[in-house]
């Protein structure tokens, strides 16, 4: 079953106009209740996902649970559902009982009363049921749990063996070694490139983050940002000589030339989340075999430091009248039976027990070359910088990344330049919106 990436929807700026308001605006919902009781006594069930494991989940929990029926629909992704969404909690009907929500876009609904604080019905003891990564994301503002995870994208290098054969290149390990063969390819041939990037929000933060850095602050409706920190500049600087001395392919992520260039061999390696080997085998079968799967190079040699790039949770509504039950069912999916479903279905775990068992380990990828690729992304989670945190307004923030960031890969500015454009353009929004931008 097909999987894919959830971080890479087109969000319009349209689309989120307002979103910090209604964020800070709120709604209010039910009192907490008994989720086995509510099982029990069953009940009907509205969830809105993209992600197409969950109505084999939701069969599977209907079958547990026959007093039980539960709707899937998809309404969109990205700037369709997180519309339909706002819109439903602003009229105060029509919306969901539970919604698939990106982990930088849980931030702009939970910070206000719109999704439900599952610490109620005892989520914050499932803490160490999860990697720290996906954890840290759905625990917003340390004192609430607004989701539970569904899944998780640390960070891993692709590479095409292939490739790396043809021209003698050693796998880079090190961001030194990464610019080092970047440079060692692109001179062999000039039709070739170690990677692309077009600028990329989702990718950007994720890099910032591996590298230390901590540019998002955020205490309730307090907000900092802070692009001159070290681990931004550092990123800011390494990548500007990428972009400076053409070693990236100018291909967007997820277009017909992007999946070409995978393909042929034009570029040569992909860091990115772990939830990328579906989109591999659906997206690009021609190169099978030829691809495999590395630890994410490191900003210091030796230091095992990693990020997150995509994934996304289940969180349940405050608006729903079904608040016990909905638990119950988001317990199934997210820390129970539900689990091994979405894993056979294609699925990146986000539950350490997964992570860490021999079946998942010791499972060999025919695309990978027979590579058991989740002993590499299983330690990738591991690995993982705590500490990092998204805006209110991320949703947002994505959007308008391409005004700013973006015009460096067109020459127009440079990254760093483009990160204290984008910096005052953010905190200009926060404060219309009605965060106090400190």
């Amino acid at each position: 079953m097909k999987m894919t990436r959830t971080t890479r929807r087109v969000l319009t700026a349209t689309a989120f106009a307002g979103i910090g308001a209604l964020a800070l605006a709120g709604c209010s919902g039910g009192s907490a209740e008994d989720p086995d009781a509510a099982a029990e006594e069953g009940g009907e069930l509205t969830v809105w996902a993209w992600d197409t494991t969950i109505p084999d989940v939701a069969a599977a929990y209907e079958d547990a649970h026959p007093g039980v029926t539960i709707d899937v629909e998809n309404v969109g992704t990205g700037a369709d559902q997180y519309t339909a969404l706002s819109n439903a909690i602003t009229a105060g009907s029509g919306g969901p009982d539970l919604a698939q929500i990106e982990y930088f876009a849980l931030p702009q609904y939970a910070i206000g009363d719109s999704l439900a604080d599952l610490s109620e019905f005892g989520a914050d003891d499932l803490a160490d049921t999860y990697a720290t990564g996906p954890w840290s994301s759905v625990t917003y503002g340390g004192d609430g749990v607004y989701g539970l995870p569904l899944d998780s994208g640390p960070m891993a290098l692709f590479y095409n063996q292939s490739v790396f054969d043809e021209y003698d290149l050693e796998v880079p390990t090190t961001w030194q070694e990464f610019l080092d063969t970047a440079r060692k390819l692109h001179e062999a041939n000039p039709d070739m490139y170690l990677a692309a990037d077009a600028g990329d929000a989702g990718f950007t933060t994720s890099m910032i983050w591996q590298a230390g850095g901590q540019p998002f602050q955020v205490d309730g409706t307090n907000v900092s940002i802070d692009f001159s920190d070290e681990g931004s500049q550092e990123f800011a600087t390494f990548w500007q000589q990428l972009v400076d001395e053409d070693l990236l392919a100018p291909i967007a992520g997820w277009t017909d030339e992007w999946y070409q260039g995978l393909g042929d061999g034009t570029i040569a390696t992909l860091p990115t989340g772990a939830w990328m080997p579906g989109n591999f085998e659906s997206g690009v079968p021609q190169a099978s075999g030829d691809w495999r799967v590395a630890a994410m190079p490191t900003w210091n040699e030796g230091e095992a430091a990693n990020s997150e790039n995509g994934g996304s949770a289940m969180s349940v509504m405050a608006g729903s009248e079904n608040q016990a039950l909905a638990y119950d069912f988001l317990d199934f999916m997210a820390a129970g039976d539900g689990v091994q479903i979405r894993i056979d279905g294609g699925g990146f775990p986000a539950t350490t027990a997964d992570l860490e068992s021999d079946e998942f380990l010791n499972k060999e990828f025919d695309y990978f070359g027979g590579q058991k690729a989740n002993e590499i992304l299983s330690q990738a989670s591991a690995d993982v910088v705590e500490g990092w945190q998204y805006l209110p307004f991320q949703a947002y923030a994505n959007t308008v990344f391409p005004d700013s960031v973006g015009q460096a890969y067109l020459g127009n500015t440079t990254i760093a330049d483009g990160l204290a454009s984008w910096q005052s353009t953010l905190e200009s929004y926060g404060s219309e919106q009605g965060f106090t931008m400190e």
